[in-house]
């Protein structure tokens, strides 16, 4: 396994936007370890005069204040899932076509990179533009950055239109599906396995909900013009005492990604409905976002990028925009069925369009 490259002295924000992926995609960000990058960040656009640069934790927030009619929020978050020896990177020809191979470069720093460019250059941009970068993303909502930030400087979210910048394939994707992980939990009795009769085995217990979940067809759910696929899986099995012991308590992860259509209760109330035996906790729920591609900007900026809208159907964090009634929408370079893969990589022309098209966007939105 490589080992990963460890932060350079200064990140250059005047290289081109595939040389600044490589570059922060070759800082490892796990979950908890944005801090150097967050530095890097800070340094980096602190000598910009046209923007505002605030930290909070290993969140940094840059924003311009030039008193435009709108304003628009760009955000994009700084952590990754662990490394699996993809890091560093590396460029590879696949298809032809020229791609940067490794941990972090589709979710999502090849986005964050468009975003670093942009927020350096872009100095008198037709909308007043805040720019986040946030960590704690891929772990439990609790955790995230944004959500923090949120709790301690809401009027930095004051905005009109806000912009993620997850996983795309540089096309539109509208709003995102909820998600929900609850756990099943059963109850039996030890005994030793050789008078396993004596016993009540936990384990067996889950067998009826392991039935039900193999032949659950999930739902299509038409949502403000977009269709968003639901899904229903488990995702954790928990139980065993030894490999002697008939074993007392099993526990059930299930994970479900609901359409936007549902609040929270109704995604829980569904889940109790299809398994009303067994005890049920939910321990991590987010509500998913409304597509809002109704708002003018967001038609703009559909318009400019030149691509029909679609769903999202991974859960990501255009949902706090939607529930502070702020339209958002998904734009990034990546496919996001590469998301956490070990052969994560990267298209560098679809980074370069990214690019492209939110400056083009940038410097001709108006109110």
């Amino acid at each position: 396994m490589a080992d990963p490259v460890r932060p350079a002295a200064a990140l250059d924000l005047s290289a081109d936007v595939v040389a600044i992926t490589q570059a922060i995609c070759d800082i490892p960000t796990v979950s908890g370890d944005e801090g150097p990058l967050a530095d890097l960040i800070v340094d980096a656009l602190s000598g910009a005069a046209h923007l505002e640069v605030i930290r909070e934790g290993d969140t940094v927030v840059a924003r311009t204040n030039l008193d435009r009619e709108r304003r628009v929020v760009i955000a994009g978050h700084l952590d990754t899932v662990p490394i699996n020896g993809n890091v560093p990177t590396r460029f590879e020809q696949v298809d032809g076509r020229r791609t940067l191979w490794g941990r972090g470069t589709v979710d999502m720093k090849a986005g964050v990179a468009v975003q670093l460019k942009l927020a350096h250059e872009l100095s008198d941009p037709s909308v007043d533009v805040t720019w986040m970068w946030y960590d704690h993303e891929e772990v439990a909502a609790d955790f995230n950055g944004l959500g923090r930030l949120l709790k301690v400087r809401p009027e930095l979210f004051e905005a009109d239109f806000a912009i993620l910048g997850e996983p795309t394939r540089a096309e539109v994707e509208g709003g995102c599906n909820g998600t929900l992980r609850v756990e099943l939990r059963t109850r039996g009795r030890r005994a030793h396995s050789a008078r396993s009769w004596v016993g009540e085995n936990a384990i067996h217990k889950l067998a009826p909900a392991l039935e039900r979940l193999a032949a659950y067809e999930a739902e299509t759910v038409t949502v403000d013009g977009l269709d968003y696929r639901e899904g229903l899986s488990a995702v954790l099995v928990q139980g065993g005492v030894a490999g002697n012991v008939i074993p007392d308590e099993a526990v059930l992860t299930l994970n479900y990604r609901f359409a936007p259509s549902r609040t929270i209760d109704e995604a829980v109330s569904k889940v109790r409905a299809l398994f009303p035996e067994y005890e049920l906790v939910v321990t991590d729920a987010s509500d998913g976002a409304r597509p809002g591609l109704d708002d003018p900007l967001a038609q703009q900026f559909v318009k400019a990028v030149g691509a029909e809208a679609k769903p999202k159907y991974g859960w990501t964090d255009v949902a706090r925009f939607s529930a502070l009634g702020v339209p958002a929408v998904n734009f990034g370079p990546g496919d996001p069925l590469l998301a956490h893969a070990d052969d994560e990589r990267v298209d560098c022309d679809e980074i370069v369009a990214c690019e492209r098209a939110l400056r083009s966007w940038l410097t001709s939105a108006t109110s």
